[in-house]
């Protein structure tokens, strides 16, 4: 089968930064929902209509891979309005309530970059954002997507890879 929209595809990859370090290993195959929300579209283009065992790799600069850093979408909140077990990594799902940074998008997912006795730093963006990436991938499986699947236009939560995330006191990805 080839790759077209709506497809599930199944991928392993290795993600570097611009000066080949690893970010993320993924060597076990991933499913994909292929024509929605799950993959860049830069890594979208490239697969389309190719096959199981296609492989290739791409450099993507920021503004194709997770977007510009925006120093905007870092605030300042009070420690209090955080649960007593907070560690630099933790993620949150909008901002918590009482919070006093008003004009900071909701529906952002919000990383505790530093904790202080009297405040929290949160950082709105990915965390690869402002970063160029480099890609290697290969096509494990193609399959066709169920109605379910089509509906949603994603596998996972979260949309364009969102199998990259850090989990808290790791540097790994996924």
């Amino acid at each position: 089968m080839l790759i077209q929209a709506p497809c599930v595809v199944s991928l392993v990859w290795t993600l570097t930064d611009a000066q080949h370090q690893t970010i993320d290993d993924l060597p076990e195959p991933v499913e994909f929902f292929y024509g929605g929300d799950d993959l860049l579209p830069k890594v979208e283009d490239v697969l389309a209509g190719q096959a199981v065992g296609f492989e290739t790799e791409l450099h993507l600069e920021p503004e194709h891979a997770f977007g510009e850093y925006d120093a905007n979408l870092v605030c300042f909140e009070e420690r209090a309005l955080f649960p007593e077990l907070l560690e630099e990594g933790m993620q949150f799902e909008g901002l918590p309530e009482g919070a006093a940074s008003e004009d900071m998008p909701e529906d952002v997912i919000y990383t505790v970059t530093e904790v202080y006795p009297t405040h929290v730093v949160l950082d709105g963006n990915h965390p690869l954002a402002g970063i160029a990436i480099n890609l290697k991938l290969k096509v494990m499986a193609v399959r066709a997507a169920t109605a379910e699947e089509a509906e949603s236009r994603s596998l996972s939560e979260g949309g364009a890879m969102s199998v990259l995330q850090t989990a808290p006191g790791s540097s790994q990805l996924h």
